[in-house]
């Protein structure tokens, strides 16, 4: 029979190992809540006060040119801090100082070809589509305007569209982010739709197409739009990239941050190339753009006029019945309120 001494040593030894293994880990996860606690308050200061000016560039913009998440910058920098921060780095637009757009002379062929290529920047992955028809291109928007959006393949199948890339803008409303109330205008085939503000004479950002598929990029009124340039389709939405063959970021990368990007450009032919720019994926080291890599890429190809569109987790390609880019939303998918598409060939015409 073992003796009770030996017995009662070997659970005490048991007990005085649980305890060492309980003690261990205590101070480990309290080590851990510290680090976690510590880099929660360090890591912002080192951010907005910190030597790391492309960092603090980047998140500024980031939340900055966000409805939903300004006041991260606010919380931290006065507005004309946030001004100093970003404002070498935005878009300098000539038509906001009256530049015109020089609408250029297009030579329509009448053609259902359309080219989609990949892009690898290699924090990002994309596609551009080249559309050689600008007459194809139309403006759609929700069937439930002002109640909800839909998405952009829901939206391209209901017009019996080939491909369509996301558009405007739209109000958070309650901030669940439905789609259905669009920021700013709507303009199809040549009547306003909806005008958030009322007054027709206001600039504001645009991207818009006359009749002969001109693009029309930059600041301008609803009646200037109308009368001057005669479009039949536009919306609100900016800056614009490339005005008139010239880049509107000159310095810095645009001030808007990294995210996944949506733009429209035209070639001095009258092509249009729809780009989209995935992102929020840094698993894959997919992280997206900035403004002044959309920019970047669209001049290379030949753009003359070009204008950024919504971007974040409503960009989306839409091509021949399915969406063959990736939208970083967690749910699939975004609901919007208007995309840019292209029509089939009418019949008939050659």
């Amino acid at each position: 029979m073992q003796d009770l001494k030996e017995i009662t040593a070997a659970d005490s030894q048991k007990a005085a190992g649980k305890n060492f293994t309980r003690i261990f880990w205590k101070k480990i996860l309290i080590f851990l809540a510290f680090e976690f606690v510590f880099s929660a308050i360090t890591m912002p200061l080192l951010i907005f006060y910190g030597p790391f000016g492309n960092v603090k560039q980047m998140i500024v913009g980031m939340s900055w040119n966000s409805y939903r998440h300004q006041y991260i910058s606010k919380f931290f920098l006065s507005d004309e801090a946030i001004q100093k921060i970003v404002g070498k780095s935005y878009a300098v637009d000539p038509t906001d100082d009256g530049a015109k757009i020089n609408l250029i002379n297009i030579t329509v062929h009448h053609t259902d070809k359309i080219d989609v290529f990949n892009i690898d920047g290699g924090d990002f992955n994309g596609k551009l589509m080249v559309i050689y028809d600008p007459t194809r291109i139309a403006l759609g928007y929700t069937a439930q305007l002002l109640k909800a959006g839909e998405t952009a393949s829901s939206i391209a199948k209901r017009y019996g569209a080939v491909a369509a890339i996301n558009a405007g803008g739209f109000l958070d409303v309650g901030w669940a982010g439905t789609g259905g109330v669009p920021d700013g205008f709507i303009i199809n085939n040549g009547k306003v739709v909806y005008n958030d503000i009322g007054d027709d004479d206001l600039k504001q950002d645009t991207a818009a197409f006359t009749e002969k598929g001109q693009l029309i990029v930059g600041k301008h009124s609803i009646n200037q739009l109308l009368k001057e340039y005669k479009v039949k389709d536009a919306i609100k939405f900016g800056p614009p990239l490339i005005v008139n063959g010239k880049p509107t970021i000159t310095e810095g990368n645009g001030g808007w941050g990294i995210a996944p990007r949506t733009a429209i450009a035209q070639k001095e032919t009258g092509e249009i190339m729809l780009i989209v720019i995935d992102g929020r994926d840094p698993l894959h080291g997919i992280i997206g753009a900035t403004l002044r890599d959309v920019q970047d890429i669209l001049l290379k190809n030949g753009a003359v006029n070009a204008v950024n569109l919504d971007g974040g987790s409503s960009t989306t390609m839409y091509y021949n019945g399915k969406v063959i880019n990736k939208p970083s939303d967690g749910m699939g998918e975004r609901s919007l309120s208007t995309v840019f598409m292209v029509l089939p060939m009418k019949e008939g015409i050659k």
